[in-house]
């Protein structure tokens, strides 16, 4: 007979399991850090000083953070509909595509008009590029991670084409679109904080950081105060039960793969719109994949997920400055770091689930 499955607090699931997959996943990197010769305690004191310790290691990390947020959201989205999408990568770069044909054919709007106008062609083009994946489970069986993975690789060859062929900067060999006009981009924080009387130092941080604690806020207020959430929800829970139930599983199958991709989107607004301002090869830099474990280990939940999210953040900018102050520490090594996270966030979430289980037994006297 199978286990029964491990009942916890709501508060634990979401915050503690967490918690204690993320310091275990520390203690094992610390031995690996003690394995080559260096002190776990001063690597971890330098990651987090690199990370969180000034206003420009601040500025780097909430610049990471905000594009693992939507990513991470992206994902839950689908995961709440019982949906797998690995195809964050796919969705972004083709968010991206849309996102700078409305920076350059739009130019001669003004800002207040074509930043958000590219915005919404960026989620545009996420929803659409996830839609198809959702559809082709939806009517036609096709499993959507299969599909995903492929649409990752379309996706990856139709931006070299149109840099190479169709959009790319007349006389320039580098494979990236002209230059947006000025009033087309995002403004830095920077800057935007400026006027309030708060001096920031130069970082890739930029008003994107505030879309995506809006993500957060209106994920929440989709899946779990909304009808449409609700349904995702069940239909996640069980496809059979929602259908008795009046609930059409291929729409809600499509319709969450399509707010899923647009999520995704959102990573293209922070890199194309807010920090390279032009349309560029291989700017997603894996985020996509990066989003899946930000989705487990903030349990699908928007808090959760903006936690997860912070903590990638702080190991990718912590990470650089570790390497740089100790090289024997390499950024392979931190790689290496987010991988046994998420290995115990994942693979392992059963383990911890019933160590935290037994702990708050034996804390309750039970």
């Amino acid at each position: 007979m199978s286990a029964a499955p491990i009942e916890l607090p709501r508060w634990a699931d979401t915050a503690l399991v967490p918690l204690v997959s993320v310091a275990a996943a520390l203690l094992v990197a610390g031995l690996v850090v003690l394995g080559i010769g260096e002190s776990p305690l001063e690597a971890t004191a330098l990651l987090l000083k690199g990370s969180l310790g000034s206003l420009e290691g601040l500025g780097f990390t909430l610049y990471y953070a905000t594009n693992f947020v939507f990513t991470g959201l992206a994902v839950a989205v689908a995961f709440h509909a019982g949906l797998f999408n690995i195809g964050g990568e796919g969705q972004a770069t083709v968010a991206g595509i849309f996102a700078a044909l409305a920076c350059l054919w739009l130019a001669p709007l003004p800002g207040v008009l074509l930043v958000p106008l590219a915005i919404l062609a960026a989620a545009a083009g996420g929803a659409v590029w996830a839609f198809v994946p959702g559809y082709l489970q939806a009517t036609r069986g096709s499993h959507v991670v299969i599909t995903t993975i492929m649409f990752n690789f379309i996706a990856a060859t139709l931006i070299v084409y149109l840099l190479v062929e169709v959009i790319g900067k007349p006389g320039s060999m580098q494979p990236e679109t002209a230059e947006f006009a000025r009033h087309a981009t995002l403004t830095p924080m920077h800057q935007l904080l400026a006027p309030l009387g708060l001096k920031l130092p130069t970082t890739p941080l930029n008003s994107a950081f505030l879309l995506a604690l809006a993500a957060l806020v209106a994920v929440w207020l989709l899946i779990y105060r909304s009808r449409l959430g609700y349904a995702i929800r069940t239909v996640g829970a069980n496809p059979r039960a929602a259908a008795y139930a009046g609930i059409s599983p291929a729409r809600i199958t499509m319709v969450a793969m399509a707010l899923s991709g647009a999520l995704a989107g959102g990573l293209a607004v922070n890199e194309v719109m807010g920090v390279q301002h032009r349309l560029v090869l291989d700017f997603t830099a894996g985020y996509g994949f990066v989003g899946i474990a930000v989705a487990l280990m903030g349990r699908g939940h928007p808090i959760g997920i903006g936690l997860a999210a912070l903590l990638f953040g702080a190991l990718y900018q912590g990470g650089a400055e570790l390497s740089f102050d100790k090289p024997t520490i390499t950024r392979d090594m931190v790689v290496v770091i987010g991988g046994v996270i998420i290995l115990f966030a994942g693979a392992l979430d059963g383990l911890f689930r019933r160590l935290v289980a037994g702990a708050l037994r034996l804390g309750h006297g039970g």
